[in-house]
């Protein structure tokens, strides 16, 4: 039976209603050149005998070995406890649904509440949501929140934020009637606060500043939180390494008002990109402009703890023009595995792995400054991330060390700014030894000489 709930004449009366003559028409912003316009190349079907065979062929043709890589903007490879995958296995997580009967969830809602109460501690906010898909569509949504917040359409954004997390920005206020404008980086400090508190005015609804940055420089938070609240704007910080929190100053005590992060970086894998989850956190007096949902803390009739979906502001639970979101879940299994692991690590270990990318990342920065040709364009503070640039161009560079040598050694910058064609972006974390990265300094002066 194929799933079309409406038949030919009902679809037609609809598209009528709306002014459009087919089904086809609601997607004509779509660009023609991206449009398919022929039938998809799939293959036949295969059996179960078959489709193994297939990718155990497929499978031969991984190498066994590690390349030692140094790439983040974005996405980070931290060491993740066993005890992660075993417990996110287990039948009564891995196949959980939406909690929405607590009497039969509890489980599932106690872990979701630690998890907020995780996402507070690590910010310095006052309560955060049951997660958002990603950190990206979270930033997105910490915008339209501001908005709602401050019914002011304005929104400044730093050009250093992560340049992917900018364009789904871009792509959910673009019918919201949101201004977004950009402010320019520092060209020598690589930060961009002195940008940010210059244009922020009294019609601003909130700055958005990513620290780290994009750079991997470290922004003045403090100082921007004190020129945003001076005209009545938000502060929206957001992270995509959310491993500094073990070692920065939480933007809670900075005086942010409303805190995204990806957290991938607490025992998710990189796989190839997702599924992660994204961080939200904010404070009290904005909880019911949260997107998302909260899981609260209730006692019953005998005085017994127990768990409870306590706000979902979410069209699929009120009527959709009071609804704060569209989001029609939190990322739940992923969040549990940022819940084991930070439990796992505790706060001495968050602090230790931090310490490591800082120092290790430190060693790197220092090593590769030192080749002939190489440079650190920018000044700023860093964590576990650094621009290098190098005496050509960055991905030819990084194409021989990858070929020669094994080894991925960074992002080319020219990828997201046609201005840096020889920059390119080096993350370190604590799995990388410090072979590994004597290995890459060797690397880059080999293949940049020849």
């Amino acid at each position: 039976m194929r799933y079309i709930p409406n038949s030919p004449e009902e679809r037609k009366e609809m598209l009528e209603a709306i002014g459009l003559k087919s089904a086809e028409d609601l997607f004509d912003s779509i660009p023609q050149d991206l449009l398919l316009k022929r039938a998809l190349n799939t293959p036949a079907a295969l059996s179960e005998i078959e489709l193994l065979s297939r990718f155990e062929r497929m499978g031969r043709r991984n190498a066994a070995a590690r390349r030692p890589s140094f790439l983040g903007g974005g996405a980070y490879a931290h060491y993740i406890p066993t005890i992660v995958d075993h417990i996110l296995s287990r039948s009564e997580f891995f196949t959980a649904y939406t909690p929405y009967q607590p009497e039969i969830s509890q489980g599932t809602l106690q872990t979701i509440f630690e998890f907020q109460t995780l996402v507070c501690q690590l910010t310095g906010m006052d309560l955060a949501n049951a997660s958002m898909y990603d950190g990206s569509t979270g930033l997105a949504e910490a915008v339209l929140m501001a908005e709602r917040v401050t019914r002011r359409s304005k929104v400044i954004a730093s050009s250093a934020v992560h340049p992917q997390y900018l364009e789904v920005v871009k792509t959910y206020v673009q019918h919201a009637g949101i201004d977004l404008e950009l402010a320019a980086f520092d060209n020598d400090t690589g930060q961009s606060a002195a940008g940010l508190a210059n244009a922020v005015d009294d019609q601003t609804a909130a700055i958005v500043v990513q620290s780290p940055n994009f750079f991997g420089c470290v922004e003045d938070v403090a100082a921007l939180a004190e020129a945003a609240h001076a005209k009545g704007a938000l502060l929206v910080v957001c992270l995509t390494e959310a491993m500094s929190l073990g070692l920065l100053k939480s933007p809670g005590a900075c005086g942010a008002d409303i805190v995204v992060a990806e957290g991938q970086s607490f025992g998710v894998p990189l796989s190839f990109g997702g599924p992660y989850v994204g961080l939200f956190a904010t404070r009290d007096k904005y909880a019911r402009q949260i997107p998302g949902r909260l899981v609260g803390e209730a006692y019953d009739k005998h005085g017994r703890r127990g768990f409870v979906l306590t706000l979902a502001t979410r069209e699929q639970h009120i009527r959709r023009e009071k609804a704060t979101s569209n989001i029609c879940t939190n990322e739940g299994l992923i969040a549990l595995a940022a819940t084991v692991y930070l439990e796992t690590m505790g706060r001495r270990g968050i602090q230790e792995v931090a310490h490591q990318c800082l120092q290790k990342a430190a060693y790197a920065a220092r090593r590769i400054a030192s080749i002939k040709g190489f440079s650190l364009p920018f000044s700023g503070p860093r964590f576990n991330e650094f621009v290098v640039r190098g005496p050509l161009d960055a991905g030819e560079l990084l194409a021989r060390l990858g070929k020669d040598k094994s080894i991925e050694g960074g992002i080319p910058l020219w990828r997201y700014f046609s201005d840096r064609p020889n920059d390119f972006l080096v993350c370190v974390t604590e799995i990388n030894s410090r072979a590994e990265i004597d290995a890459l300094v060797e690397g880059l002066s080999e293949v940049s000489n020849r």
